[in-house]
């Protein structure tokens, strides 16, 4: 007799009800899985690097099994659904070759641990999955690693000639049916009778895993016009995700399901090192040394200038926030320089005045990005001897932190995306994941629980997020399966059974 665990909205058709602090703890005997007013039998899925089943900063086959439309269709073939293929990959290591050149790592792993700390490195091998080898024959996944809402559209976002232009993507040479065809009008060939979109969050995670190093395009509807750590214009995600869906409705698919928008600062790339990281332990002997060159000097002269909050004193009681270059604060590099030059000269204050006029300790607003772990405390390249030790006293640059001026303009548009693909899932009658929301309760302080199991988006630890802080692994995906699920079945008057996600992988340890 098998078990199956069945949704929400099966479960209160059948007058059960579930745990409010599990969200997977009844299991129901012998229902019968239907597919409701939805036909799956040829299911698609449209998306970025989340529906490809990229984790571990890498593309491989492990991973796309572990997708979460490849769990979805697992459980769509309980209700008629057909086989779902992908474009896999040719190992598990990840990594890409264009010809005989390496143009994308292989995935991360974890290598030892180092006072409680993991130490992640790329898995030592050579990649052999080559762009420039076509798979052809129909495929059911269309997620594109790297993907924003506007190249699932565009013409010659597959041609192999624009991948080192920039202007193609890899992912998508591999298996476009031309050089000049669309992601889109790819997944429409295959004539499917339903389809998953979750597309949007590239149009502004790059701007916000670059530091803010790019440009808000807000108003800017070309985008031919935008860098690569752009954040798109909130039309342009609307009017992509609005084509993407006439294009699937005019090929005679109306029935599918739509998911928003995460806020991306609440992933572990932005929420695992603390604003704070500098402990006295760690300073040392050095925290008198720096108050009385440097910091009391600095905060001296920044407080004539009416700017005295940018710096405080470190502390030997507590942890102390790190010293980072903000480029929206008004520029005081001359003010510094004619201040300090009587007591350092005339060089020495001018390269001063230039480090450190932009200068500001960080605050629990700002957002320390993972890979700055790494940096904080390293030789700051072509700094004065004096004060070249990043974030201590030479400041972290824009693309180490995402200050909270910069994470404003993340948040902006990303409700303003949400705001859009809520509108678009009413408009064209589809269901709804509000993966927003689902991201909150994982940052909450219960998380989420599946038969007693705890979830959280903590580094490593939390089981959601794989170890590039960003994109999840197997469980984290097959929770996000759950909610794609749940949305399904209320729409559409379906039976699709939950799956377990404590049956998938998590971070792998040494």
């Amino acid at each position: 007799m098998k078990k199956f665990i069945i949704s929400t909205f099966a479960i209160s058709a059948l007058l059960f009800t579930t745990s409010c602090e599990d969200d997977f703890d009844t299991d129901v005997k012998d229902i019968q899985v239907t597919a409701g007013d939805a036909d799956f039998s040829k299911y698609i899925s449209l998306g970025n690097s989340l529906t490809s089943g990229f984790r571990d900063n890498a593309l491989y086959i492990d991973g796309q099994t572990e997708s979460y439309p490849n769990i979805i269709a697992g459980q769509m073939k309980l209700a008629g659904g057909g086989n779902f293929v992908q474009p896999l990959m040719a190992d598990n290591n990840g990594g890409l070759l264009l010809g005989s050149t390496t143009i994308q790592a292989t995935k991360l792993y974890i290598k030892t641990f180092t006072n409680g700390s993991p130490v992640i490195e790329n898995v030592a091998a050579t990649p052999t999955t080559n762009v420039l080898n076509k798979i052809t024959g129909p495929l059911n996944n269309f997620g594109v690693p790297g993907a924003k809402s506007f190249h699932l559209v565009a013409p010659g976002y597959g041609n192999a000639a624009g991948v080192l232009l920039g202007t193609a993507n890899p992912y998508y040479v591999r298996f476009s049916s031309s050089t000049t065809s669309t992601v889109v009008g790819d997944a429409v060939a295959q004539h499917p009778t339903f389809f998953s979109l979750w597309i949007g969050n590239n149009d502004v995670l790059s701007y916000a895993t670059s530091g803010g190093s790019g440009v808000n395009q807000a108003g800017n509807t070309n985008p031919a016009t935008y860098g690569a750590n752009d954040i798109s214009d909130p039309n342009v995600v609307a009017g992509s995700i609005k084509a993407a869906l006439d294009a699937l409705k005019a090929g005679g698919t109306t029935k599918g399901v739509i998911a928003n928008i995460p806020y991306v600062t609440s992933i572990p790339y932005f929420t695992t090192v603390p604003y704070n990281p500098l402990t006295p332990a760690a300073l040392g002997s050095n925290i008198t040394t720096l108050n009385t060159s440097l910091y009391g000097p600095l905060k001296q002269a920044l407080t004539a200038f009416g700017a005295g909050d940018r710096i405080n004193l470190l502390s030997s009681t507590s942890s102390n926030p790190v010293l980072i270059k903000d480029t929206s604060l008004p520029n005081l590099s001359a003010q510094l320089t004619a201040a300090l030059t009587p007591s350092l000269g005339p060089t020495t204050a001018a390269a001063f005045g230039q480090i450190y006029g932009q200068a500001r300790q960080t605050t629990a607003e700002d957002y320390i990005l993972l890979t700055t772990r790494s940096v904080i405390g390293t030789t700051a390249p072509g700094a004065p001897a004096q004060v070249n030790v990043y974030g201590i006293s030479y400041p972290l640059q824009n693309q180490h932190v995402l200050t909270k001026t910069e994470a404003g303009l993340v948040k902006t548009a990303i409700d303003a995306y949400n705001a859009s693909i809520k509108t678009l899932s009413e408009t064209y009658g589809l269901a709804f994941v509000d993966a927003n929301k689902k991201m909150v309760e994982l940052n909450g302080m219960s998380g989420i629980s599946f038969d007693g199991v705890k979830y959280t988006a903590k580094f490593v630890t939390g089981g959601t997020f794989s170890l590039d802080g960003v994109h999840l692994t197997g469980r984290g995906y097959a929770i996000v399966a759950n909610e794609f699920i749940k949305a399904i079945n209320t729409k559409y008057r379906s039976t699709l059974p939950q799956v377990d996600p404590n049956k998938y992988s998590g971070v792998k340890f040494p």
